[in-house]
């Protein structure tokens, strides 16, 4: 088997607890490699290559750091390895799986995300079994993509595919995919695909895109009371509104128009600015504050998580200047974002 290209960037899987402080701890960059090591003795003829380009907490995570990932893959010629771990800490891991996914749409090689729900030292940690799903599903030389391998409390491992991975559920340390449609489980009997979604296959007329993410994407997320006179669009390239679970939010005006989401869609039409509405499924029938809001301009980016929709805004507004280019590429499946 071929060598498989590990890149560290930090994280709890990278951190230690020192006297209830956890932060990352430069002795822990290779600690997951030997307790692999030690857990798989017989794996021992699997060789690693490791890199470490950044170390970092993830929520301090930046749209400049995806770029250095991709020219840290790619510098390595990523055709050439068995398969790509990169070590992710869990705050930001679902932005970081749709930029990757999204980016490497026509990878030939499975990339998988590792994180850890605990420092490596903690007993409840699940990174160590985390990376050895992720060594597994490579030594199998199964389907390329981008995927996140995760055990939550309690629970089977499973597999997502990076397009469609959710944040953290709240006051949790567990994920699942959008509309609890994980790829693949993995146990005693190896893995087991779990839906009728697959991933999509390589293809070789995707878009050809710069590692190049807008850092100008503003995100508003609703709640009773938001009053968008407070929001500052200087410097803004596009704006997405986070919806309710319904694929609404605020478009009454009973509360001033300072609360209203139809008259903020206005003002950001009046200063060149689209306002980009997501998650919500495209049916055959919406609630009227829905179509209020697409009266009034705003745009739908329908069936697509939240985490992935913003992603993509940063990677079209990074790649294309034109409206039209921008429309196309949203509107279009890349990388099976859409669900």
């Amino acid at each position: 088997m071929k060598d498989i290209l590990v890149v560290f960037t930090g994280g709890t899987i990278g951190s230690s607890n020192s006297e209830g402080t956890i932060d990352t701890d430069p002795s822990n960059s290779y600690k997951l490699i030997d307790l692999y090591r030690k857990a798989h003795d017989t794996e021992q003829a699997i060789q690693f290559k490791c890199l470490q380009p950044l170390q970092m907490l993830s929520e301090n995570l930046h749209p400049r750091v995806w770029t250095t990932l991709i020219n840290t893959v790619e510098a390595e010629n990523p055709d050439q390895w068995a398969g790509i771990i990169i070590t992710h800490g869990t705050d930001t891991l679902a932005y970081t799986a749709a930029a990757l996914g999204l980016y490497f749409n026509k990878i030939t090689v499975p990339l998988l995300l590792v994180s850890s729900n605990y420092p490596l030292d903690d007993g409840r940690a699940n990174g160590l079994a985390n990376f050895a799903c992720a060594v597994e599903y490579i030594k199998r030389q199964m389907r390329a993509g981008v995927f996140v391998p995760y055990r939550n409390l309690l629970q089977t491992m499973h597999l997502h595919s990076g397009v469609r991975l959710a944040s953290s559920l709240q006051l949790s340390g567990d994920f699942i995919s959008v509309q609890f449609k994980h790829h693949m489980e993995y146990g005693g009997q190896g893995f087991i695909e779990m839906n009728e979604y697959s991933p999509k296959p390589c293809i070789t007329n995707g878009p050809k895109l710069l590692p190049v993410f807008s850092d100008n994407i503003m995100m508003i997320k609703p709640y009773p009371g938001l009053n968008y006179s407070h929001l500052d669009l200087s410097g803004v390239d596009a704006v997405l509104h986070d919806l309710y679970h319904s694929g609404t939010a605020c478009s009454s005006m009973q509360w001033g128009a300072s609360s209203s989401l139809v008259a903020f869609v206005k003002r950001c039409r009046q200063e060149g600015l689209v306002v980009y509405l997501a998650p919500a499924i495209k049916s055959e029938a919406a609630y009227q504050s829905t179509y209020e809001l697409m009266d009034a301009g705003a745009k739908m980016v329908w069936n697509m998580s939240i985490e992935a929709a913003y992603v993509k805004l940063c990677l079209a507004f990074g790649n294309y200047e034109h409206e039209q280019e921008i429309k196309d590429f949203m509107a279009s499946d890349i990388a099976g974002e859409l669900v």
